[in-house]
């Protein structure tokens, strides 16, 4: 029973680890963060994203000299995963949306797809071996109905930055006493939700 459940224990582990990757990748290139986006990969891999095909150290120079030029702000989210584990080796298919705005006209664009990645544990250390990035959708949303005033005062609540300025980076992390009891109401006066 013991070894059952020191093997459930492993795997989970592992899984678990293997995510860790996927989310470290995106909050990499999204927060322009060279060391943690080249640690979710092993030297020797290869990521397919289509336009470029190449290794990490190239694709971090890719990466990061399209979004620095491209957009001004844009995230990349994870939902749906699998992971298919044999010893060493996972499978695995997560699947993703990117949301971008343009550097030059600040249009909004979104897509989704899915990473499909061959992840390999070497030295005890889960990272992608090989990825294909497939993108399946894409387009332009309609504008915001949020007023523009508030969505000034969503951005105060902490700094967004494409570097280790950001937010997430604030260790502890704080509000600040002066912003406690912040509370507007948003909707409209003449609003009136759908039935």
């Amino acid at each position: 029973m013991e070894t059952d459940l020191e093997t459930m224990v492993r795997e989970l582990y592992d899984r678990q680890k293997i995510r860790e990757v996927v989310t470290n990748y995106c909050r990499g290139v999204d927060r322009m963060d060279r060391d943690l986006l080249m640690s979710c990969y092993h030297p020797d891999a290869i990521d397919d994203h289509g336009f470029f095909v190449d290794g990490p150290e190239a694709f971090w120079e890719w990466v990061n000299h399209y979004h620095s030029n491209a957009q001004v702000g844009h995230q990349h989210v994870i939902t749906n995963h699998s992971c298919d584990l044999d010893g060493d080796v996972a499978h695995t298919e997560t699947y993703w949306l990117f949301a971008g705005m343009d550097a030059k006209d600040f249009s909004f664009s979104i897509g989704g797809g899915r990473y499909i990645d061959r992840m390999e544990k070497r030295n005890g250390e889960w990272r992608i071996a090989a990825r294909k990035c497939v993108s399946e959708w894409g387009g332009v949303p309609s504008a915001s109905k949020v007023p523009a005033e508030f969505m000034g005062m969503l951005r105060e609540s902490g700094v967004v930055a494409r570097d280790k300025s950001d937010s997430s980076y604030e260790r502890p992390l704080t509000v600040p006493a002066q912003r406690i009891g912040t509370n507007f109401n948003i909707l409209p006066p003449d609003y009136e939700p759908a039935n």
